[in-house]
């Protein structure tokens, strides 16, 4: 039996390297995200709970305020370990945004194509004060039911939903809520691989053609 030449070894080891790589699935950061604005104390909320920190355009002092063109506090890395009670004030300032007459819509925009694994949404889940988790969760189209992953513990709730390689620059996410019910979210993340290159792929072909080659010849 034959070794397959430098060339061929190369070619293979290449293929392979990119077939790892673009299966590594990573964090992905949105380029921006719209919305309605969180609401608070005009729909009876104890405090505010607005996107204090979003960048783009749109009143983050009024609830319900069409927000757009910029990130905030969905997307800034601050997890909420703690229930709304204990974080959140009258300036709006605190790590959730909160709705109550509305199940929320996010879109959220990349700056290209991406192969996305899963998205992780951080709610609160304190069993009190209104605060529910949403009954469902539709993403780009696709529906998931939600179950409470702690019905005994009043701490915060991260949920992550499975897309299985959906491919696409731009995922929007609703939260169907109970009516008359607040749902708050501190943080959504989202997980996958990027497309490779049209030359990446062209090499990744030359690489699996030269296994061929071999297999034919040192057999």
């Amino acid at each position: 039996m034959r070794l397959p030449s430098n060339c061929s070894r190369i070619a293979i080891a290449f293929a392979l390297t990119l077939v790892s790589v673009s299966a590594t699935a990573v964090p992905i950061n949105p380029t921006s995200y719209s919305m309605n604005n969180g609401q608070g104390q005009a729909a009876g909320g104890s405090y505010n709970y607005w996107d204090k920190k979003y960048n783009g355009s749109g009143n983050t002092s009024t609830g319900l305020a069409l927000l757009s063109g910029g990130l905030g506090d969905l997307t800034d890395g601050v997890i909420a370990t703690k229930n709304w009670n204990l974080v959140e004030n009258v300036a709006g300032t605190g790590p959730y945004v909160g709705w109550r007459t509305i199940s929320p819509t996010i879109d959220f925009f990349f700056s290209t194509t991406y192969i996305f694994d899963s998205v992780t949404i951080y709610f609160d889940d304190p069993h009190a004060g209104g605060v529910v988790l949403p009954s469902s969760v539709t993403i780009d189209a696709k529906n998931f039911s939600v179950t409470d992953p702690h019905p005994l513990s009043n701490s915060p709730a991260a949920l992550t939903f499975q897309l299985n390689g959906l491919a696409t620059n731009q995922v929007d996410i609703t939260l169907t809520k109970p009516i008359n019910q607040w749902v708050f979210v501190s943080e959504i993340q989202f997980n996958g691989h990027t497309i490779p290159e049209p030359a990446s792929l062209a090499l990744m072909g030359l690489g699996l053609a030269g296994l061929g080659f071999s297999r034919r010849h040192n057999t």
